[in-house]
């Protein structure tokens, strides 16, 4: 894949803003490969993301950062450059439930995900034969009720040490602190097994089957303080019936989570991702 340049941006919504940033990458010969805009009437503010081809400009990507600046402050914009070449550095963190992990770590080894993974962290062990096969380090943090304080603490040093861009909760079965949600907010993913806002907290399948719902599907999402609550990245359904178990269900929602998870982190690494108080634009 060529090496491409990622602006993304998310401003209140003016007249021009296009213009200058076209004018702005058109002065230093940009060749701009994917071009993405939305203007939100509702909340009045305007979310853009360009792929740029990289050996087309003569700057590197810290002087077209220093160059962009001056547009940023100008339109009051929240704004990255990134470079598609470095790969974000994930963090997996599983419980017992193995299909997500496996997905992810099956995506990464065929390099279908671009990214790091330094590291998985389980609260069991169950898992380690299948992460340690393919080269990755194993950590094992067992959360007990009396010592959830000391877990964390160690889940967060290892965070730090492996300078983590992104964590993954792949069913992890475990509540992160507010703290750590806090620190990386917008970088903590997690996939829910339930089409959220129905449904959420323990054992979804059982309580859609008590509905008798006619869709189950599966919600990756950023994580928050506030429970199943943070900004929506993807979301996968599968059609069922009456005829449909819980068994059924959690079977048929499974390829959902994972379908979902992979995308969702997918448009991440590729920051396609713009959050916006509690809601996501997505450039797909």
């Amino acid at each position: 894949m060529s090496r491409t340049f990622r602006l993304v941006v998310a401003c209140p919504d003016r007249v021009g803003i296009v213009a200058k940033v076209s004018n702005f990458l058109a002065n230093y010969n940009a060749s701009i490969t994917e071009a993405n805009h939305h203007s939100d009437a509702t909340t009045g503010w305007f979310f853009m993301r360009h792929e740029i081809c990289a050996d087309s400009m003569p700057l590197d990507l810290s002087t077209l950062r220093a160059a962009f600046a001056p547009i940023a402050t100008e339109y009051q914009m929240q704004w990255n450059i990134t470079d598609s070449t470095e790969p974000k550095r994930v963090l997996l963190m599983a419980s017992r439930e193995s299909h997500c992990l496996a997905d992810l770590l099956h995506r990464w080894h065929s390099g279908e995900l671009e990214c790091d993974i330094p590291a998985v962290i389980s609260n069991h062990d169950d898992l380690r034969s299948m992460v340690e096969w393919h080269g990755i380090p194993f950590h094992y943090v067992p959360v007990l009720k009396a010592e959830k304080e000391t877990a964390f603490r160690q889940v967060a040093e290892l965070v730090a040490e492996y300078q983590a861009d992104t964590i993954v909760l792949a069913r992890y079965m475990q509540i992160l602190p507010a703290d750590i949600c806090a620190q990386y907010a917008n970088r903590v993913i997690n996939i829910h097994h339930s089409f959220l806002p129905s449904f959420a907290g323990a054992k979804p399948y059982h309580q859609a089957h008590q509905r008798g719902v006619k869709l189950i599907g599966a919600t990756c999402h950023y994580v928050t303080a506030e429970l199943d609550a943070g900004p929506i990245i993807e979301q996968d359904i599968e059609r069922i019936s009456h005829r449909d178990s819980i068994d059924d269900m959690v079977r048929m929602g499974k390829d959902c989570e994972k379908t979902a998870l992979a995308k969702g982190l997918r448009y991440h690494l590729e920051d396609r991702v713009l959050v916006h108080e509690n809601k996501t634009v997505v450039f797909r």
